[in-house]
């Protein structure tokens, strides 16, 4: 469609791709952590094919093999690690952490993208509501428990690292609460999409908050939260009417999923957004959040609800 092709200050619009929007850079000296489904799988592919080092974290991991493969299988040369992760288990969570750490490896950028979609009324294995669970609370716990050694190798390799939640429009439509701190699991009042609205509102707070924790401690870490845009993914699998519909009318009004991953791969690789941290990015450009997303007294309560909330369940005190 015509608006796709319409640029914005960066120089990239709606329909680049994420080759397009890395053409060019040198991401041989970085080491990243991502989740690697859906347009997650786009993502590692070119930034691998950027040089990076990249470690996928996945839930299945016959499923990961597969696509480290076919990532290889194309660019021989990529550098690939597949390493079990479960976001919805803040158990799955701590021992990814402490392997990665096991590896020695230095951590430059760290790219939030796992998720779930409108799933129906569940809870996780920590007895969380799963939405809340899988999109915000374990990408809170994986980054507090990344978070030294990304200060370290920022340290000492003198390069910017660089936090990157992927959100969603969607998260301009939670609840008109916001967030539902005393209600987080209550089957009575859940609504699918609100829920994941919520989750995704959660992702934008929690990097503004962490920006913020970031710029007060003047470490070389940014951290920004992003839309990939409407992407047909298996996000909406619990729907099959979408599904239905996207299959139908998809190709006219979203994304493919090397558009999807443009703006991820654009915000942890590429100078222009050296710098720059606590924005919300769409079509390769900062954007404007909702007002509940801008609001930091919010994010420093969901800061300290997050905490409280991993420590209620693990019965351990962290930082």
């Amino acid at each position: 469609m015509w608006w796709f092709n319409r640029k914005g200050a960066s120089g990239f619009s709606s329909s680049s791709t994420a080759e397009e929007v890395t053409q060019g850079i040198d991401g041989t000296s970085l080491t990243a952590i991502e989740a690697s489904s859906g347009i997650g799988t786009e993502t590692a592919r070119v930034i691998a094919l950027r040089g990076v080092h990249v470690v996928m974290g996945v839930r299945n991991m016959a499923a990961g093999s597969e696509v480290k493969e076919a990532i290889v299988k194309e660019n021989p040369s990529a550098k690939l690690s597949a390493m079990e992760l479960d976001l919805s288990s803040m158990a799955s969570v701590r021992k990814f952490a402490a392997d990665f750490k096991s590896l020695g490896l230095p951590l430059n950028l760290l790219i939030n993208n796992a998720g779930v979609m409108a799933t129906p009324f569940m809870l996780s294995k920590d007895k969380i509501e799963v939405q809340f669970a899988t999109n915000h609370i374990g990408h809170f716990l994986l980054t507090n428990l990344l978070l030294d050694t990304m200060k370290r190798t920022a340290r000492e390799s003198k390069k910017e690292g660089r936090i990157v939640n992927v959100s969603s429009r969607r998260h301009k439509f939670s609840y008109p609460e916001g967030i539902l701190f005393d209600k987080i699991n209550d089957q009575s009042g859940y609504n699918c999409l609100s829920a994941y609205g919520q989750s995704k509102l959660a992702n934008v707070l929690h990097a503004n908050e962490l920006a913020r924790r970031l710029k007060e401690d003047r470490v070389e870490i940014t951290a920004n939260s992003l839309h990939p845009g409407a992407i047909a993914t298996n996000l909406f699998r619990h729907h099959s009417f979408i599904s239905g519909l996207l299959g139908l009318l998809g190709k006219y009004v979203i994304k493919n999923v090397q558009q999807g991953a443009a703006t991820t791969c654009y915000v942890a690789l590429h100078p222009q957004v050296k710098g720059i941290s606590g924005l919300y990015f769409a079509d390769c450009d900062i954007a404007q959040p909702s007002s509940q997303a801008a609001n930091t007294e919010l994010a420093k309560k969901l800061w300290d609800f997050s905490l409280d909330l991993i420590n209620r369940c693990s019965h351990t005190s962290w930082r």
